[in-house]
């Protein structure tokens, strides 16, 4: 295996963390937009974050083309995290999950339309399974379409956004510090969030569980997670990434059932299988076939 190929195993690994941590954080959640509207929510949860990472490296936002990209970057997720919050007043939470997760198949046809890149034909077939295994997992869309449309709608919107952003951050995390160009997203999502309290119903009822709500998910979920991401993917593929991301419904089931929420039944290991089955299929088909391609285009 080559240093490079050892250096994207080692990101994919740290993103797997990543999305064990996003998995945890649904409960968190769940529980503390009971004490406050989700838009309360993230001011508070993005305002904290942004404040941590401005601290850890305030010296970076003087970059212009950082700050820039940043607020692009910033941008779509304030979009994929309102429709996604937003389409959850309309549709159903397995709907929601599912069509969040159509990012995984929206990323390797954003990278074509932007870059015009492929991916290989492992990554293609990891893509396919894990989408069929989050239409099992979640229980795909099997309720009345017309009684959840808006919902959905807004739903897919929230998988563009984030498919997008998945594949915009991949060449802006090879040229700019981590800290900086998460602090500046960060910032962006907390000032569209607040710009946006006036417009919808608010409540706010402050406990030890809003607060603990509030620190872990915005040191944890979105500090560490979002460093994280911005290391691993100056370092793997988005295609890679996204694919990765497809396991956050699982380890959200996972922790669930852990803390007795819930409890899992045939349908939903079967599409936890095959997540994991897409992931280790683009894996080590990916390995392979980098083996395979030299020795294909060589002479003879």
């Amino acid at each position: 295996m080559s240093a490079r190929t050892e250096k994207a195993a080692f990101a994919d690994g740290v993103l797997v963390v990543v999305t064990a941590i996003w998995g945890s954080s649904f409960v968190v959640v769940q529980d503390a937009v009971r004490l406050a509207d989700p838009f309360t929510f993230l001011v508070l949860r993005f305002t904290l974050g942004a404040a941590v990472l401005t601290v850890v490296d305030w010296r970076g936002l003087a970059d212009r083309r950082l700050l820039v990209s940043g607020a692009w970057l910033g941008v779509l997720l304030f979009v994929g995290f309102i429709a996604q919050t937003a389409g959850l007043q309309f549709t159903t939470p397995s709907r929601s999950g599912f069509l969040t997760g159509l990012s995984v198949l929206l990323v390797p046809f954003v990278g074509l339309v932007l870059y015009r890149k492929w991916p290989s034909p492992p990554v293609l077939l990891g893509v396919a399974l894990a989408v069929a295994g989050l239409w099992f997992l979640t229980g795909g869309i099997s309720e009345s379409g017309r009684a959840t449309a808006k919902g959905d709608l807004l739903t897919i919107g929230c998988a563009i956004a984030f498919a997008f952003y998945i594949v915009l951050l991949e060449p802006q995390a090879r040229v700019h510090r981590p800290a900086p160009l998460v602090a500046v997203q960060l910032w962006v999502v907390a000032f569209l969030a607040l710009i946006a309290l006036p417009f919808v119903p608010r409540h706010f009822e402050p406990s030890p569980a809003l607060w603990w709500g509030i620190v872990y998910t915005a040191v944890a979920s979105t500090v560490v997670c979002l460093l994280a991401q911005t290391w691993a993917q100056a370092r793997t593929s988005a295609v890679r990434a996204a694919l990765i991301f497809a396991l956050e419904p699982v380890f959200a089931a996972l922790w669930s059932v852990a803390l007795g929420r819930e409890r899992l039944g045939g349908r939903e290991l079967w599409g936890g299988a095959l997540i994991v089955l897409g992931i280790v299929a683009a894996e080590l088909g990916g390995v392979l076939w980098a083996r395979r391609r030299p020795a294909v285009s060589g002479p003879g």
